[in-house]
């Protein structure tokens, strides 16, 4: 925004509400006239725009509508919520904490319909932005980006629903999403937000929230999904759906995103406002509304740290519960089954093996004894999931398994087949995360498989590949980048043992000058206070995302030049359960399936980064292996 403009203020139409209530037409009219003087628009790249703020009730929208004929008749994005008077936020009304954001031609009409809606009554202010050039498609952009935001901001709860947020391209948008920013700033000013555009997008919430615009991908799935489920529930028939996609390809994001879409579709009232262009409001009907009245849903995540970042966004999206959230176990022991589970990351699951504890262990035999009349050892939780749910959607990607006690692949490729044979299995493709493109994945995954992949060196424009050879100096640009961008940290494989859970000041990975620990706690830790000065396992990171990421690949994986292969060191892999025998099953877990592991292992760690990813390599012939594939850092500047 221009400096010429930093003092201007917003269009305030009589906030105050006895002032407002008492107001003439006439003295409105003036208000209007004494704008021609001095305007109130705000300024940015392209166009102009203004705040306008207003009581949420009858009076006042009417006569708010006579100010300007735009009022009825523009293309417009607005804000209600709890009137704080650009104070900042404080907790002590709950319902103060609500907002809805819209987007309307005919603003005033939308306003006093929303004014009858039992779950807007006690919202109290509108906030207008009105925008000389507008059009539908901005207005939806802007509504999907204002909604996205107030829900990674996480003070309020947004009361929008699910029901296809746009993501489609128009004439300008880059520079209108420019205006975008500028926009967020004036409403942050006015104390609607209370943190950066940087801040929120690194921010959990921000990242699992419900309310994403789709790829073209992920919404096709989604839709044939529903489609299909809907068909299924008409005729009381069981199904079981595969979503399957590579690491950053919004597996997370599509499941939390059909919980919330499906919970909407259930609980909508015929006040609701479904805008028709949206994505799915062909399945806002009374009929699939009378199908999903009763029905009982779930989201099972293997993953501890996960599963508390995603009940934390749960927490705070009107529809949805903490309880919906569930380890395999809590599913397994409910005493009612459930109509729909979906699983994210399957692939983490587990089979018969041993538990983290005794505890474990025995539910897990007490479990498949209840559920199948016999402790069948060949009985997994994936049979769990089938047994207790009428309908069961897996999101999945077989090499991201990182441990013996995973579901066996074999398994996994039999429960894609099966869905592919009813046609419900969903590949996704658009690559989310890494900025690198949908190749990178599969590049790191054929370098890790050694010579005989034959893979060629790739540059990735626009990605900060580099690889370090001293893990110091990589540390030192991990903090700079996080500086910069925030959200960089330093992962590595499980190649030291973990002398920090025992003696707090000792270190656990010395290389070199470096001196540094695991991650002190298993849950959050990229958000954790001092987890940039630690390294993160792959327990911790797998499922969320770094904008910057330093791998260290630790001794437990090497390469043998004259073969051209990668082999893995076993006495160097200090994840006990990573290479856990199964006297149970009568599994003994060979290099091979040890080293197949550990490439996951790393295949997940190099694809966690957005902007970049360093690479520090500790076995000197397969740092010179690597050489061949990832620039070193002399040679590549980053582009941050």
């Amino acid at each position: 925004m221009g400096k010429e403009h930093s003092k201007l203020q917003d269009l305030n139409v009589n906030t105050d509400k006895a002032a407002y209530q008492a107001s003439s037409l006439n003295a409105l009219k003036q208000s209007v006239q004494d704008l021609n003087v001095h305007p109130n628009w705000f300024s940015c790249s392209m166009t102009l725009f203004r705040v306008e703020r207003l009581p949420f009730e009858l009076d006042a929208i009417n006569n708010w509508m006579l100010l300007d004929p735009r009022h009825a008749n523009w293309p417009v994005v607005y804000i209600l919520d709890g009137d704080r008077h650009g104070q900042p936020f404080r907790r002590k009304d709950e319902l103060s904490r609500h907002v809805y954001v819209g987007e309307s031609l005919n603003a005033a009409a939308r306003m006093r319909r929303h004014l009858v809606a039992d779950e807007k009554k006690h919202l109290s202010t509108i906030r207008v932005v009105v925008e000389q050039t507008f059009n539908k498609s901005v207005c939806l952009d802007l509504e999907s980006y204002l909604i996205r935001m107030l829900a990674g901001d996480g003070v309020y709860n947004v009361l929008n629903r699910n029901d296809g947020i746009t993501e489609a391209d128009y004439y300008n948008r880059e520079n209108y999403q420019k205006t975008f920013r500028d926009i967020f700033e004036r409403l942050r000013d006015d104390c609607v937000f209370t943190r950066t555009i940087p801040q929120i997008e690194n921010s959990d919430l921000f990242k699992l929230s419900p309310f994403k615009a789709l790829s073209p991908d992920q919404a096709i799935a989604v839709e044939d999904i529903l489609n299909g489920l809907f068909k299924d529930i008409e005729l009381d028939q069981q199904s079981t759906i595969v979503i399957q996609g590579d690491p950053g390809t919004g597996k997370t994001v599509i499941a939390i995103y059909m919980l919330k879409l499906l919970v909407d579709i259930a609980t909508k009232t015929s006040l609701d406002d479904i805008d028709s262009d949206s994505m799915f409001s062909d399945f806002f009907t009374e009929g699939n509304r009378e199908a999903l009245a009763s029905i009982r849903l779930g989201l099972v995540v293997p993953q501890q740290s996960l599963r508390k970042s995603i009940k934390r966004v749960f927490q705070k999206t009107p529809g949805l519960r903490q309880e919906m959230v569930l380890t395999p176990f809590e599913v397994a022991e409910c005493v009612e089954n459930f109509d729909i589970l979906v699983v994210d990351e399957a692939h983490r699951l587990n089979q018969r093996a041993n538990q983290p504890s005794a505890g474990q262990n025995k539910k897990f035999e007490v479990i498949t004894q209840n559920l199948f009349g016999t402790d069948d050892l060949t009985k997994t939780q994936l049979d769990w999931i089938a047994a207790k749910s009428k309908h069961q959607i897996f999101l999945l990607d077989t090499a991201q398994s990182v441990r013996p006690a995973d579901v066996p692949s074999e398994l996994l490729d039999q429960l894609v087949a099966g869905a592919a044979a009813r046609s419900r299995h969903y590949p996704l493709t658009s690559q989310m995360r890494v900025k690198a493109g949908s190749d990178y994945v599969g590049y790191i995954r054929q370098v890790l498989l050694g010579a005989q992949a034959a893979a060629v060196r790739h540059i990735f424009d626009g990605y900060d590949l580099r690889m370090f050879d001293r893990v110091s100096d990589m540390h030192d640009e991990i903090r700079r980048q996080d500086t910069l961008h925030g959200l960089s940290r330093l992962v590595a494989g499980y190649a030291w043992p973990w002398k920090t859970k025992k003696d707090k000041i000792a270190f656990d990975i010395e290389i070199d000058n470096a001196q540094l620990r695991w991650n002190n706690t298993q849950t959050d830790w990229i958000a954790s206070q001092g987890s940039l000065e630690e390294v993160g396992s792959i327990h911790t990171v797998q499922g969320y995302d770094l904008n910057y990421a330093g791998v260290i690949i630790g001794p437990d994986l090497r390469y043998n030049a004259a073969a051209g292969r990668l082999f893995v060191a076993r006495d160097s892999y200090f994840d006990k359960k990573g290479k856990e025998n199964n006297p149970r099953l009568g599994k003994k877990y060979t290099d091979e399936d040890l080293l197949r592991f550990v490439r996951n292992v790393y295949a997940v760690l190099l694809t966690r980064g957005i902007r970049g990813t360093f690479v520090y390599v500790c076995d000197p012939s397969l740092r010179a292996y690597f050489r061949d594939f990832v620039p070193l850092a002399v040679e590549q500047q980053s582009p941050g």
